[in-house]
């Protein structure tokens, strides 16, 4: 059985089972026909995924990966906020006229400040810690820019990553403010255990564990049905990860640098709405 499955099963039957529901308040969520998007969730959730036992990856139904892939080069490697940059129509929503997404993801990781060492942006200052402070406790991102948010289209739900390296191994915590977790609970742990693994090769260490913080873990009630549906399937085993190990250098990955061999999933042809 997949690790990952095991723990998105048990986190949807604890939400199922004992989770709150917001429908006695105002939401700001709306489904495609105007009607209020409600949610039903627990707070708190914390997931964690051995990157050296299997790649966290679900099989009870496909995660799309090269698309996954696409939006995280898209984010942390092109630091863009403008849609037409990307591969994939995801971000459309909250595109304006221009395809900019405002101030918001891309555009803060791109944001350069001055050290003693010199200047910057939040990725770089990644890589050159990495490589040259490894006992650092402050080897950290931050999306989350209180004075930017009023420009953003959507305020950043996966907002900080915490990196730690322990001996030889890399590890880091993913810190997320609200997670969906039918549409994109596993899209992002696929995501940033990919980043994971990129970071700790381009600086010679080797990726250990993903850790999973969400504060707001919730499934919106017309995904009730789907993720139900969901949690009964027997999940089939991990494939297995592979990327190109040639590479040092972050700025060279592409979406073809990576693979997953044997990946099994049961079909999942229903369409799934997504709030606004």
């Amino acid at each position: 059985m997949s690790r990952a499955d095991e723990i998105f099963i048990s986190n949807c039957k604890e939400i199922l089972s004992r989770g709150v529901w917001d429908t006695d308040r105002e939401v700001r969520p709306r489904w495609e026909d105007g009607t209020p998007a409600h949610t039903v969730k627990k707070f708190g959730l914390v997931n964690r995924y051995d990157l050296r036992e299997e790649f966290p990856v679900q099989t009870i139904r496909r995660t799309a990966f090269k698309l996954c892939i696409d939006e995280l080069l898209w984010i942390w490697q092109k630091k863009s906020n403008n849609i037409h940059d990307l591969n994939s129509h995801i971000w459309d929503s909250w595109a304006d006229e221009t395809g900019s997404i405002g101030k918001a993801y891309g555009y803060q990781l791109a944001q350069k400040s001055q050290y003693a060492e010199g200047e910057f942006d939040q990725v770089d200052r990644v890589l050159y810690d990495l490589k040259h402070h490894p006992a650092s406790r402050r080897i950290m991102t931050n999306l989350y820019n209180f004075a930017d948010l009023h420009e953003m289209h959507l305020y950043p739900c996966a907002y900080s990553m915490t990196f730690n390296v322990s001996g030889n191994t890399l590890n880091a915590i993913l810190n997320q403010r609200s997670n969906d977790m039918l549409t994109a609970n596993n899209w992002n742990v696929v995501q940033y255990a990919v980043l994971l693994k990129m970071f700790a090769q381009v600086s010679g260490l080797e990726a250990g564990e993903l850790v999973h913080v969400i504060a707001d873990a919730h499934i919106y009630d017309r995904h009730v049905p789907l993720v139900e549906e969901l949690i009964e399937r027997k999940p089939y085993d991990a494939p297995t990860f592979s990327m190109d190990g040639s590479i040092d250098d972050f700025y060279s990955f592409t979406a073809d640098s990576f693979r997953l061999e044997n990946y099994m999933f049961h079909p999942f042809g229903k369409k799934i709405p997504v709030a606004i």
